[in-house]
C-alpha cells in the first residue's frame, strides 16, 4: 500500500465506524434485540436437563373459558401457561379452523361434519360454553390464532399432522413458526419421510403409549434418527415399569411430556385427584418419572403448585 493510500485509509476508517454507529443506531431499536417470552420457552424446551417444568391448557383451558377461541387462548397467556393445545380440522373450503370434533354439534349452536360445511356456516354459528350455555363467541381460524398468539405463548397443534403443510404455510405467513410444537404417532422413518422439511424448523415431539409392544425400541429409533426435544408418554397403571426405564434412558436425551386430564393417561395421576393433593399427582410425575411437560384440564392448580415448587416463574 503506498503512504497516500494509508493516509486516506487512517482518515477515512474513523469517519465510516461514525457513520456506522449513526446507521445502527437508527436501523435496529433496542427493543427488537430483548428476548421474548417464546425465546425463554425455547430455551427451556431445547435443554433436556432443565428443571423447569413446563404447563400445557388442554383445548386451552376450557374449565376456565370456552374451549379452542381467541377467549381461551387469552386467557391462558394471562395466567401465565406456557404451550396451549389447539385442535385443527379443515372446513369443506379447506379452511383451517379450530374444532375438537368432527361435528359442530357440542361445541356450537349449529349441526354438522366440519369437512361437510363452508367456513361460512360455521362462522354463523355461536361457540358453547363447558355448561352448554351460547356465547357471543364465533369459531376462529388457526390463521386468526396464529396472528394473536405471535411471541406469547407456544402452541401445541393437536389432529393436524395430515395437514402439516398446510399449517406450515399458515405459520411461515404469520410468522409464528418457531413457537409450533407438531406431535403424531407415526414412527421415526414415516416422519423423516413425510415432514422432514419442517423438523428443524418447529418442536416434533413422538406420542409414545408405553403399554403398546415394541414402545422403547420405537423411543430408541427416533433417538438415533431424529433426537426429539421431548416425547409424550402414555401408560394406564402405576404398576407399569416402563416409564421408569424410559425416564432413565431419555434423562440428558429429551424431556417427556405427561398428560393429567383424566385417569389411565398416566397411570393413577390425574387433574381431579390433585385437587386433593397436587404433590401426590403433579409431584409424582415431576421428581419420579422426570416429567418438564404436563399437559392439564386445570392450569390454574398446576401454575400455583409449580410456583410453590420453584419449579416455574
Amino acid at each position: 500500500m503506498t503512504m497516500r493510500a494509508m493516509i486516506h485509509t487512517t482518515l477515512f476508517i474513523p469517519l465510516l465506524f461514525l457513520l456506522g454507529i449513526g446507521v445502527l443506531s437508527c436501523s435496529r431499536p433496542v427493543q427488537e434485540s430483548q428476548p421474548t417470552r417464546v425465546d425463554s420457552l425455547l430455551s427451556v424446551l431445547n435443554d433436556p436437563n432443565t428443571e423447569t417444568v413446563l404447563v400445557v391448557a388442554h383445548r386451552g383451558g376450557w374449565r376456565n373459558t370456552v374451549e379452542n377461541s381467541f377467549e381461551s387462548l387469552q386467557n391462558a397467556i394471562d395466567m401465565g401457561v406456557d404451550v396451549v393445545e389447539l385442535d385443527v380440522r379443515r372446513t369443506a373450503d379447506s379452511v383451517l379452523i379450530l374444532m375438537h370434533d368432527v361435528t359442530i354439534d357440542r361445541t356450537t349452536n349449529g349441526k354438522g361434519k366440519v369437512s361437510e360445511l363452508s367456513f361460512d356456516s360455521i362462522r354463523n354459528c355461536f361457540l358453547k360454553a363447558n355448561d352448554s350455555t351460547i356465547t357471543t363467541l364465533r369459531v376462529p381460524t388457526l390463521e386468526e390464532i396464529f396472528v394473536r398468539s405471535r411471541g406469547k405463548i407456544m402452541l401445541n397443534i393437536d389432529k393436524g399432522y395430515k395437514m402439516f403443510d398446510e399449517i406450515m404455510a399458515l405459520a411461515a405467513k404469520t410468522g409464528v413458526t418457531r413457537q409450533i410444537i407438531m406431535k403424531g404417532n407415526e414412527d421415526a422413518a414415516h416422519v423423516q419421510a413425510t415432514a422432514g422439511p419442517y423438523i428443524d424448523s418447529v418442536i416434533y415431539m413422538p406420542i409414545v403409549n408405553l403399554d403398546e409392544a415394541g414402545a422403547e425400541a420405537a423411543i430408541a429409533d427416533f433417538d438415533t434418527k431424529l433426537h426429539p426435544a421431548a416425547y409424550e408418554l402414555l401408560f394406564k397403571s402405576d404398576t407399569s415399569r416402563i416409564p421408569t426405564r424410559v425416564r432413565d434412558f431419555l434423562s440428558g436425551r429429551s424431556l417427556i411430556w405427561y398428560n393429567t386430564m383424566w385417569n389411565g393417561m398416566s397411570g393413577a395421576r390425574y387433574d381431579d385427584q390433585a385437587l386433593d393433593d397436587a404433590t401426590r399427582v403433579y409431584g409424582y410425575l415431576i421428581d419420579s418419572l422426570n416429567a418438564r411437560l404436563i399437559q392439564t384440564d386445570r392450569p390454574a392448580l398446576l401454575l400455583e403448585y409449580l410456583r410453590k415448587c420453584g419449579r416455574h416463574d
